[in-house]
């Protein structure tokens, strides 16, 4: 979603530079543009995506100029963005539109051509001047409108009421690494870490709760309002400073003593029900515990970490991830905290995409940087033949792909290259290749892109039969979510899961940030039926391989061990794993 530049100092990357463009191309159709204007930057932004060249030096050299699809007039404004950190046009352009246009996007069922209608047509400037026009029913005459769309129009309303003032993780956690590495950095500051549900790895989050530890704690307060990401100081204290940042999520900084810092640091990072539970605890033990100490009387029992304050309380260390009150408490007081599952346990990623589907990289520069990454082995799943919306690959398309695997394992055999597809579950319950099709592939990913509205029965049984088929090796995103925008389809994940493992099916944790699909809640209860879960990024270009670090956070909050996850086996292990897939189908 449209978005400030950051205003500090550091440089544009080109992930900035490919939003702006984006965002160019949709604030031109939100006012009517000539849609060939806007078709340019979205043009753009694709064939900058292609390019491999760091941003800075393409700008540098020139060679931005030379890049397809890049004219001199967006060059020079990317020239601009990039030299300067700002881009005049793109900042008027934003300030010519209303921000509750802007709003209306997060509307499902709302396009920018709609937006531009009803701007236009009914002076609508606001999500709520747009609700009370739907309840009105004075959409219904509008060109391309109806009372189904009129209907879906205030459905999503609610859905995004119901989001508002939320954030994603993702989009959260590099602008308090920035903040936390500003505040280390200040006179008299001993120690600063972000609490709340950030801190807890919670896959959506409404502030950033920092808390630090000086012996200046004005200046440090001080410090904290002057940021240049500041947009506005909306309470400021000695020990307290509330901001709003230019990207709109607020900000609070808790300014303790050092020796406080330990119990501060637990208390604010939560959450609610975990705090409850461990004060109660405590109580049994003839202890007062609070933000300031754990005391006994009077008398303060010294904890230099949280390690120690959990040792004082009879506990071992329990890591923030799972400080939720489900059962943290208990397993610490057995020494039964899990070895949860890190990134140095995972040997390889599945559920790659390419440019043959809809991937913006080469099958080359994907397994360039797999290999970078250390991983045994890669697992391309591009769409199939019914995807049509994500240039699904026909069957010739899959022979033409295989044959590019084995002559890059011939030149370079490390990362192991498996040979899979993101086959569509049709209504019915059947992918969308035969089972000839699909037995050419080392593995089979099956999953949900259509017909969302389906009853719980019928999605049920639909994902049901899918699992049935012996093929099937990993059902991807299991309730169809997409975080603050799209809520789970109707299904019993109760039957789904005992089915996978039934029939031996990983169930994937989609690590894209805007998915992490399974739920932790429901990873903690696919484990306790003895489910297998497959950590996919489900990256559409070579960059987005990193994003399975957001699923290795909600794996850890599902209790997740390596035991667990399918991409924790070797490439050997994996790879008898699919065989016996192949071999299972061809008995039966």
């Amino acid at each position: 979603m449209i978005d400030d530049l950051t205003h500090t100092a550091l440089a544009v990357t080109k992930d900035t530079v490919l939003r702006i463009l984006n965002d160019i191309g949709l604030l031109l159709e939100l006012k009517g543009e000539n849609p060939f204007k806007s078709r340019a930057y979205y043009q753009a932004a694709r064939a900058l995506e292609k390019e491999s060249g760091d941003i800075a030096d393409l700008v540098a050299t020139g060679a931005i100029s030379s890049i397809k699809s890049i004219g001199p007039a967006i060059a020079k404004k990317l020239t601009e963005l990039v030299t300067t950190g700002r881009l005049d046009y793109y900042e008027q352009l934003k300030a010519s539109i209303p921000p509750g246009c802007i709003e209306m996007l997060k509307a499902p069922g709302l396009g920018p051509k709609k937006i531009h209608i009803l701007c236009n047509v009914l002076g609508i400037a606001t999500l709520s001047e747009l609700e009370q026009a739907c309840r009105e029913n004075r959409l219904l005459d509008l060109p391309g409108f109806g009372q189904k769309t009129q209907e879906k129009i205030l459905a999503g309303i609610e859905q995004v009421k119901s989001y508002r003032d939320r954030y994603l993780y993702a989009s959260v956690a590099g602008r308090a690494e920035e903040l936390t590495g500003f505040l280390r950095v200040q006179e008299g500051v001993t120690a600063v870490e972000t609490a709340g549900s950030l801190r807890r790895l919670c896959e959506t989050v409404k502030d950033i709760d920092v808390v630090a530890a000086s012996a200046a704690p004005e200046i440090l307060a001080d410090a904290f309002a002057a940021m240049p990401s500041v947009a506005q100081v909306t309470a400021k204290g000695a020990t307290k400073v509330s901001v709003r940042l230019f990207s709109g999520i607020a900000a609070d900084l808790r300014i303790v003593s050092p020796g406080q810092f330990p119990y501060a640091l637990h208390h604010f990072t939560g959450s609610k029900d975990h705090n409850t539970a461990l004060r109660g605890r405590a109580k049994r033990m003839g202890f007062k515990l609070n933000e300031y100490g754990l005391f006994e009387g009077e008398r303060l029992i010294h904890c230099s970490t949280e390690e120690e304050l959990f040792g004082a309380l009879g506990l071992c260390y329990i890591p923030p991830e799972l400080r939720e009150a489900m059962g943290e408490i208990e397993a610490a007081e057995g020494s039964a905290i899990p070895d949860l599952i890190d990134m140095k346990d995972v040997k390889g990623l599945l559920h790659v995409h390419t440019d043959m589907s809809d991937g913006s990289d080469s099958l080359e520069r994907i397994v360039s940087a797999a290999r970078a990454m250390g991983l045994s082995y890669i697992g391309i799943a591009d769409h199939s033949i019914s995807a049509a919306y994500a240039g699904g690959l026909s069957e010739e398309a899959v022979k033409r792909q295989h044959a590019l695997i084995d002559e890059i394992m011939a030149r370079h055999p490390s990362p192991h290259i498996f040979k899979g597809i993101e086959a569509e579950i049709l209504a019915d319950g059947s992918l969308d290749f035969s089972d000839d099709i699909l037995e050419t592939f080392d593995f089979v990913i099956a999953a949900v892109h259509s017909h969302f509205s389906m009853s719980a029965e019928s999605m049920t049984n639909r994902i049901l039969t899918a699992l049935d088929n012996p093929l099937t090796a990993i059902l991807a995103h299991p309730t169809g979510r997409l975080l603050l925008a799209r809520k789970p389809y109707a299904v019993d994940i109760d039957r789904v899961i005992d089915r996978a493992v039934e029939h031996s099916v990983a169930i994937e944790l989609n690590a894209n940030p805007l998915r992490l699909d399974l739920d932790w809640r429901q990873i903690r209860q696919a484990l306790e039926k003895g489910a297998l879960i497959a950590i996919n990024p489900d990256s559409h270009r070579a960059a987005d391989l990193k994003d399975i670090r957001f699923g290795l956070n909600i794996a850890r909050k599902g209790w997740m061990t390596p035991k667990h996850c399918l991409n924790c086996l070797d490439v050997k292990e994996i790879g008898d794993v699919f065989s016996r897939k192949r071999n299972r189908r061809r008995k039966s």
